[in-house]
């Protein structure tokens, strides 16, 4: 075999290495390039070339039956890889990936996208007598230019990879009977590549790895020797390859990424702004620029200061130019005035970034991606990697269309929207938090097996879910899903599902969660138009089935069962009240059986009773439920209370039973002096030995009332206790002449015609003593 092969050791996304490599190439001009890489994407390299291609970018390779196994392998702007492949392409060159095959890695259950290789440059700084390998790299390699001869930096980086590897037996097999590991399959398959190139008949061939590997590839060995440690792998698996965009963020170390680096922000600067001895003042202008969006003043003077700073540090610290610590000092000192919290927007938008990537639009994808790529066209949402908020509009088409598209990708666990909970009571509004993440192209791969649209896949995974639902209320939440996404094809399998599951449970508790689900889906259906028949009917049945085992249910409970279902009754309560709203058939029967139900519980003996005892919480929360409904007088109401306080109940019971009849609101008892009253004597009839054990208790439910009723009622019983007996329900006299005066004003706010009777005279200005009466 003939030609010259040169091998260019690179450390992965460094900068440095990356002008090193283009320079290289155009001096040695090769005909073939050879890449670590994987080789399946050999098939697409070309798109690499093309300009809608913007880096970063990364290789997305998966097996075809296992989706969810996809691996990736990015390239920045300035890693090394990625300018050989390009200058390779603009020279019409052969290019080639030589790197073990990624289905070769998946067949030995091995993570094939992040390189286990050591860390060189780590102990190279240690052995150097540097303490960070981060500046020390930055130092020999990212601040140096090109020189007289391209190729002095590879020479001087194999010679050093040499010593590292030196007592590593590199380019010869292991020991007998052991098993290879991956770094020695990776060498192994790169030299018999380098071997086929030049069989290939090429004549000046250029090797860009990572420098680890330069040892072992310039090394003597066998190709048959190679051969037989490559048969040792199992069957591969048949894969398919594409790009998709990255961002800076996942190169970043800190994103799990194996081979990533601390800076793709700063290295992405160092690149663009190689040789320019403006290249720091450009960076603070950067930052400058971002401190003042963030509504922190900056001048131009602290933007020169700052250079001078670093400038300074440098020279300080022996370095050849300022580095990332010293530009971050000067940041910090001069243009954050020492603020860690203004020096941490700098580091995530300039240090790090969030640039996002290109690929084009006829990349391969698989059906499910395409279908996300037309949908986001047409519904203008842009992916984009900075988090922005998103409001909208439910009763505009578009709007409506945005949100189906990010509750459909929820679903099938593409988060690229997350909402947002706010104030107020309309239906029609959502509030949204987009931020789009690379990792997103994985799931997409992922979620292809259950459809090829992003509808059929939704549709999928909610049928999926309904077969494994373990609960009412996990079916119920998944029936709730049918709706805000708009898929009536597989709402009636979770609703089938659902009603077998009320049917034959007996946990009145269970189905007590699920029935506030399927009223809000009820809610969402009113907004986006669907049909909610078969929903209605579902929620009427389970409700029906919570009715009829409530009695149970609430019997027997300890205290922290008793609160975990007076919960279920307000939820229960209201979810009933929306089924009834507006409606004379059905659902207003059920309203009606249903206030039966809880008039039940209130009659229902006290805890430590009988055997059907049940808890004072629970029945006091019943009597306020009916009381707010108008389906219990104020007397009954009062009789009730009564009972509750008697002497002859346990007083840990008659606290429960304020509490869940507080619960509601404590105005009731300012408007009702005798409530307060009846309340005012139990509690001062409280032995004291018990007061003590009862205090949590009373604390808790006071606690729950509105301010103003709690100032209300202190202020009452200060100015000398509640009103009791007769004179409690006693109503001042009414002052006509002062009644008649306020007539005009109220018609004329409530729009009537007319405008009342007039006053006979001037009203006189009320006294104080009037104001008092009339408060």
């Amino acid at each position: 075999m003939t030609g010259e092969v040169t091998l260019l050791g690179v450390r992965h996304h460094g900068p440095g290495s990356a002008r090193a490599v283009a320079s290289a190439l155009t001096a040695l001009r090769p005909d073939a390039v050879l890449i670590e890489g994987p080789p399946e994407a050999d098939a697409v390299l070309a798109l690499a070339g093309r300009p809608e291609t913007v880096p970063p970018v990364a290789l997305l390779v998966h097996p075809v039956d296992d989706p969810a196994r996809a691996a990736c392998w990015p390239f920045a702007a300035f890693s090394p890889e990625w300018v050989a492949l390009r200058h390779a392409l603009a020279a019409g060159v052969a290019v080639r990936f030589i790197d073990l095959p990624a289905a070769a890695r998946f067949a030995v259950a091995e993570e094939p996208s992040a390189a286990a290789e050591p860390d060189p440059i780590a102990l190279l700084a240690a052995a150097a007598g540097h303490p960070d390998p981060e500046s020390w790299w930055e130092d020999v390699v990212e601040h140096r230019l090109p020189g007289r001869d391209p190729l002095e930096p590879f020479a001087a980086i194999a010679e050093a990879m040499g010593e590292l590897r030196s007592g590593d037996p590199v380019g010869t097999p292991g020991s007998p009977g052991a098993a290879p590991g991956l770094g020695e399959l990776r060498e192994a398959h790169m030299r018999l590549q380098i071997r086929a190139a030049r069989r290939a008949g090429h004549r000046r061939i250029a090797v860009v790895c990572g420098a680890w590997h330069v040892p072992a590839l310039a090394a003597p060995r066998a190709a048959g020797a190679d051969r037989l440690l490559l048969a040792t792998l199992p069957k591969r698996p048949r894969t398919e390859t594409t790009w998709v965009p990255w961002t800076h963020g996942r190169l970043a170390l800190r994103s799990g990424y194996g081979a990533g680096i601390e800076s793709p922000g700063w290295y992405q600067h160092l690149y663009d702004t190689a040789g320019d001895p403006a290249a720091p003042a450009r960076w603070f202008a950067r930052a400058a620029d971002l401190l003042r969006a963030a509504d922190r003043p900056v001048s131009a003077a602290q933007v020169i200061e700052a250079v001078r700073l670093a400038e300074t540090l440098a020279a300080l610290r022996g370095r050849p130019l300022p580095g990332l610590a010293e530009m971050l000092d000067a940041v910090r000192a001069v243009l954050c005035d020492g603020s860690e919290v203004a020096l941490a927007l700098v580091r995530e938008q300039l240090v790090v970034g969030e640039a996002l990537g290109q690929v084009p639009a006829d990349a391969p994808a698989v059906p499910l991606q395409r279908d996300l790529a037309r949908l986001q066209r047409t519904l203008r949402l842009k992916p984009e990697p900075q988090e922005r908020e998103l409001v909208l509009d439910l009763r505009k088409e578009l709007d409506a269309g945005r949100s189906l598209l990010l509750h459909r990708l929820r679903l099938l666990e593409l988060d690229w929207g997350r909402p947002v909970a706010r104030g107020g009571t309309g239906t029609f509004k959502e509030v949204w938090r987009l931020r789009w993440e690379p990792g997103f192209a994985v799931r997409a791969v992922t979620a292809a097996q259950w459809g090829t649209t992003v509808e059929g896949a939704a549709a999928g995974r909610l049928a999926g879910l309904a077969e494994r639902a373990a609960t009412p209320a996990e079916l119920a939440g998944l029936a709730e899903q049918c709706l805000l996404t708009e898929l009536p094809a597989a709402l009636p399998a979770v609703l089938a599902a659902l009603a077998d599951r009320a049917a034959l449970g007996r946990d009145t508790a269970a189905l007590a969660d699920a029935l506030p689900a399927l009223v809000r889906a009820l809610r969402y259906g009113d907004v986006r138009g669907t049909d909610r028949g078969a929903l209605a009917q579902v929620a009427r049945g389970l409700a029906e089935r919570v009715r009829i085992g409530l009695g149970a249910a609430c019997t027997g409970l300890g205290a922290e069962g008793a609160a975990a279902m007076r919960d279920r009754l307000d939820a229960v309560h209201r979810a009933v009240g929306l089924l009834a709203a507006g409606s004379d058939g059905p659902s207003a029967a059920l309203a009606d059986r249903w206030a039966e139900a809880l008039a039940g519980l209130v009659d229902r003996a006290p805890a430590g009773g009988s055997a059907g005892a049940v808890p004072g919480l629970l029945r006091g929360r019943a009597a306020r439920l009916l009381l707010d409904d108008g389906r219990l007088d104020v007397d009954r109401a009062r009789r009730q209370l009564g009972l509750a306080l008697s002497r002859a109940g346990e007083p840990a019971d008659a606290a429960g039973w304020i509490e869940g009849f507080l619960a509601g609101g404590g105005a009731l008892l300012l408007h009702d002096p005798h409530l307060l009253g009846l309340l005012d004597d139990w509690l001062t009839a409280v032995p004291e030995a018990e007061f003590g054990v009862l205090l949590p208790v009373l604390r808790r439910g006071f606690a729950a009332l509105e301010p103003g009723v709690r100032r209300g009622i202190g202020a009452r019983v200060a100015a000398g206790g509640p009103v009791r007996g007769p004179a409690a329900d006693a109503e001042p006299p009414l002052d006509q002449h002062r009644a008649d005066a306020a007539l005009p004003t109220v018609r004329r706010l409530l729009g009537l015609p007319g405008r009342g009777p007039e006053p006979a005279a001037r009203p006189r200005i009320p006294r104080q003593s009037d104001r008092r009466h009339a408060a």
